[in-house]
């Protein structure tokens, strides 16, 4: 158990490392750094250009799922490309079929795009669909926390500003009030910058934990 815990200790001080440097760098950018305005509490409204803290670990775990390698990066990317599509295929088409207070259009658009998702699994053996069904789900969760645009009338709000905020009309209808209502297609572009990110640092954390490693003696040094 101990020889077990020594092995494994230098990923997980590594994996410790980068995921309080990630999510820091994810907060600060959505609500310090790349804003429209101060809230008047501390915080920043964020702009429709923002990451997505959940969607970064979800390809970073299927990352190592995968192997936590090169060729694990690359199906890793492709699985976030595809699973985006696919949710970027139910927000632009569920809303035509059925919008607010009725769910069957989400419901429907979603059953085509998990069979499309499923019918593309031989079209390439880097296509892991197990892999595609997280981030499709990643950019469904993020599309309903910040306000089911497209679904509901102005649910990513208007003007994305802190005035626009504190009208009802023009607030959105996102989480916190309003504070991460978001136009649909900028759900889409936000999650798969931050699920791309998650990839990069699942990369890094293996190289990280290489160098924490000790090095093995050879033969001849023993």
């Amino acid at each position: 158990m101990i020889a077990k815990m020594k092995g494994v200790l230098p990923l997980a001080v590594s994996i410790a490392v980068l995921s309080y440097a990630y999510v820091e760098f994810v907060l600060n950018f959505t609500f310090h750094w790349v804003t429209n305005g101060d809230l008047g509490i501390g915080l920043s409204l964020p702009s429709n250009f923002h990451l997505v803290v959940p969607a970064g670990f979800v390809t970073w775990g299927i990352f190592f799922m995968l192997g936590a390698d090169s060729a694990a990066a690359v199906k890793t990317l492709i699985a976030a490309i595809a699973g985006s599509l696919g949710a970027l295929f139910v927000m632009v088409l569920a809303p035509k079929i059925a919008d607010l207070p009725d769910f069957y259009g989400i419901a429907i658009t979603v059953g085509v795009a998990s069979l499309i998702l499923v019918l593309a699994i031989p079209l390439s053996e880097k296509y892991n669909v197990a892999a595609t069904f997280p981030t499709f789900a990643s950019v469904i969760f993020w599309w309903i926390a910040t306000g089911l645009d497209g679904w509901a009338k102005n649910g990513g709000g208007v003007g994305n500003s802190v005035a626009a905020l504190g009208k009802p009309e023009t607030a959105g209808t996102g989480a916190f009030g309003g504070v991460i209502s978001t136009p649909y297609v900028m759900v889409f572009v936000n999650v798969l910058t931050t699920m791309v990110i998650g990839i990069i640092f699942g990369l890094v954390s293996t190289k990280l934990s290489a160098l924490l490693s000790p090095k093995k003696k050879s033969a001849a040094e023993a």
